[in-house]
């Protein structure tokens, strides 16, 4: 059963791309005769015209991160599998794959802005400041959540640790070779890419331990790995993308690759039953309702407003020609939605009563990732390690691209040029996420828990509403310039319901508590960015913007 679940929904997937795809290339008339910004404006540094496999790699792990395994895993423990699987075939198809190739397109042909940016031409300036406002936020808690999740990976497991100090330098080679030596993408790779398989041995057999640590740095390891990961934030947002971020990106791609492949084999040859039920109800004790609890809990995998950040921001400006748009942007979202499977098959997977079920989303996919390798023979503790390596590298390449858009963002708000302004707006985007991974957070009861658990409610409900005003945005712009929106409009509506609803249930939760005040700031700044659009779209369509 699983395995029939497993290759339909990659059928299902595959028509889409090639049939809702071509449709969404059609909406947006794409042609290559049109030249993309990074031609137009190179820069060497952030605007480089890149292969479509390199940027694919770059982009699919920069959207990836832990949400397409931990969302699943959380609503499929809460309401049962069968509910997530729905969303994320629906999800994946016509509202996030929708989000992200329309917000890729919609940037390079307004040269390579950003979604705010957008907003600004087609809405208003307020418009402009709100939407910076908002997605500032949104990278805060992105920034924390995952700082914090790669830190307790680290702590768990030192190889893990090892092994992504190795795949540091490893991308670092891979830039070299490619953008200074001249040498093809595919002959680096086939130096590259095992060398990055070998860097999960090297860990595993000299891990960097938390009693190092403590021994060498005198302090709390967890915390220790927080600074480390603030500081190499702000070394990846600053070097040329060319350098760090997009090397390290297409070679951390072939570990969820490879990830994806063992759990296909694995599912397929396994003949693993489905013990866990696809559905327990309409409410859970600790989530609350299944409208609207399960559209904010499953973000990446479905439908994710940080994609659109990234089709905006880093995407859009290495974007080869236009018709790579699809490849990357819509592609993208659909093998994120094969992760997120995985991640809800692994819940199947589970005795509905067994003690793995009550464990943290991280450790239930590192054991399932153990089950399916351990068809193949390969040792159980070296498919866990394996499952929380392969997810804790692309946690960090989103913390990458994260913190590079929230320079982004800084640039643009105050409208800061020059050399040496991407160092102070990099200092500026990561000041919170380091105040916020350091202080301690306590649940309802008192007891310290992670910053990650604490954040992750309003995490995901400001993620989602930012990916229905991204949809806003993208429906204004298109009815500016005599465009149909129809595909638009409906997730647009269905996100900005789902959230809006959401915020008001967190802000009955918490009222007062910083998570509450933090939602009601939320709430009202997605109001007025509705009314902006409101006012915008009274305006005669434009011939071009």
């Amino acid at each position: 059963m699983l395995t029939i679940i497993f290759i339909g929904v990659l059928l299902v997937f595959l028509a889409a791309y090639f049939i809702y795809g071509r449709f969404l290339d059609r909406r947006f008339d794409v042609d290559d005769k049109r030249p993309t910004p990074s031609h137009t404006d190179y820069d060497g540094i952030d605007w480089i015209p890149t292969h479509p496999v390199v940027l694919f790699g770059h982009h699919f792990s920069a959207i990836a991160g832990a949400g397409p395994i931990v969302g699943p895993i959380i609503a499929s423990l809460a309401f049962g599998w069968g509910p997530p699987l729905l969303w994320i075939l629906i999800g994946a198809i016509f509202v996030g794959g929708v989000q992200d190739f329309s917000a890729l397109i919609a940037s390079i042909r307004r040269g390579g802005r950003s979604i705010a940016q957008i907003a600004r031409e087609t809405m208003s300036p307020l418009a402009f400041h709100l939407l910076l406002l908002f997605i500032w936020l949104s990278l805060v808690y992105v920034l924390t959540v995952f700082t914090d999740l790669t830190a307790v990976t680290f702590v768990e497991d030192g190889g893990i640790a090892t092994a992504s100090v190795l795949f540091i330098a490893l991308a670092i080679g891979f830039g070299m070779c490619v953008y200074r030596l001249k040498m093809s993408v595919w002959m680096a790779s086939l130096i590259f890419v095992p060398l990055v398989f070998l860097g999960v041995w090297v860990g595993q057999e000299f891990p960097i331990l938390p009693a190092w640590i403590n021994n060498t740095l005198g302090c709390d390891p967890k915390k220790a790995w927080c600074l480390l990961l603030i500081v190499y934030c702000f070394v990846a947002s600053t070097v040329p993308v060319w350098i760090l971020l997009q090397p390290r990106d297409y070679l951390s791609s072939y570990l969820l690759y490879s990830s994806i492949l063992g759990a296909f084999l694995g599912i397929l040859l396994g003949g693993f039953p489905i013990q866990y039920p696809a559905f327990k109800g309409w409410q859970n004790p600790q989530l609350g309702m299944l409208f609207p609890i399960l559209f904010i809990t499953i973000a990446c995998g479905a439908c994710s407003g940080f994609h659109s950040l990234v089709s905006s921001g880093t995407t859009a400006k290495q974007l080869n020609k236009e018709t790579d748009a699809r490849k990357i942007g819509y592609g993208a979202m659909l093998v994120e939605g094969m992760v997120a499977v995985i991640g809800l098959i692994v819940v199947a997977m589970l005795p509905k009563t067994g003690a793995l079920t009550s464990q943290d989303p991280m450790i239930i996919y590192g054991n399932g990732m153990a089950k399916f390798l351990g068809v193949f023979g390969v040792p159980a503790k070296i498919g866990f390690s394996f499952g929380l390596l392969a997810l804790s590298t692309f946690i960090l390449t989103t913390l990458d691209a994260a913190t590079r858009l929230g320079r982004y963002i800084f640039e643009e708000f105050l409208g800061l040029k020059g050399h040496y302004v991407r160092y102070l707006s990099t200092i500026l985007t990561l000041a919170l996420p380091t105040l916020f991974v350091l202080i301690p957070f306590k649940d309802a009861a008192g007891n310290p828990i992670s910053a990650w658990k604490a954040i992750w409610p309003v995490f995901g409900a400001t993620n989602q509403m930012l990916a229905g005003l991204a949809l806003l945005v993208i429906l204004v712009w298109l009815k500016k310039i005599g465009k149909p929106i129809g595909f638009i409009l409906w997730p647009m509506i269905f996100m900005l319901g789902m959230t809006v609803w959401a915020l008001v249930m967190l802000i009955g939760q918490y009222r007062l508590s910083l998570i509450g005040i933090i939602a009601m700031l939320l709430f009202a700044l997605a109001l007025l960015l509705i009314v902006e659009a409101a006012r915008a779209l009274k305006t005669k369509p434009a011939a071009e913007l």
